[in-house]
């Protein structure tokens, strides 16, 4: 999994005003848990706007003082009208300690049936995983080269070494779907044919 670093102040005091004013100065308040004990502390709104759009599921090493966490996010809130960051939850990261994360899903690979005329549906754009910090790759990869019209990938098929999926095992993380442009390509095609044989 890949690491970045997110520098943090302690928060002296915890409260809606204190949040508030916080947020007004362009810092983001936020609680790490999971370790020996609770953290109060505030960040960088624009460091962590960086952070949050990028693609990768991210170890986030939080540093506060002379100490630095490796964490993940766990929960983020958002404001209910501008939408924008108001709070930030981060997991401390234990080696040996199973935790819930998700995955990207990296589709490689062109598919037979999409050049074939078929729709790629991507079903799933984060898998949800468990499994301890060593063990988290940094996505799940599928490689679609060989799936034709009809071809679909199940959560049960997909291999994250040392973590469990947590998804319902049936569904379909990515399916080559057929068009009206290949169904009529692919009746054409049998048309031809059938003329040979004649």
């Amino acid at each position: 999994m890949k690491q970045i670093k997110l520098s943090g102040s302690l928060r002296e005091n915890v409260g809606r005003t204190d949040a508030s004013e916080l947020r007004k100065k362009g810092r983001i308040p936020g609680v790490l848990y999971g370790g020996t004990e609770q953290i109060s502390f505030n960040i960088s709104e624009i460091d962590l706007t960086k952070i949050l759009r990028l693609p990768d599921t991210l170890q986030i090493n939080l540093e506060i003082g002379s100490k630095s966490y490796p964490t993940i996010i766990q929960e983020i809130q958002h404001h209910p009208v501008t939408d924008k960051v108001i709070h930030i939850d981060l997991l401390q990261l234990i080696p040996g300690k199973e935790v819930k994360t998700a995955l990207p899903v990296r589709i490689t690979g062109t598919s037979e049936g999409v050049r074939s005329g078929g729709k790629l549906m991507v079903n799933y754009r984060k898998v949800r995983i468990i499994g301890k910090p060593e063990n988290l790759p940094e996505d799940i990869q599928i490689d679609i080269s060989n799936m034709k019209i009809g071809d679909m990938v199940r959560i049960r098929e997909l291999n994250v070494p040392g973590c469990r999926v947590l998804e319902a095992e049936a569904s379909a993380v990515v399916a080559v779907e057929a068009t009206r442009a290949s169904i009529a390509t692919t009746t054409a095609d049998a048309a031809e044919e059938a003329k040979k044989k004649k």
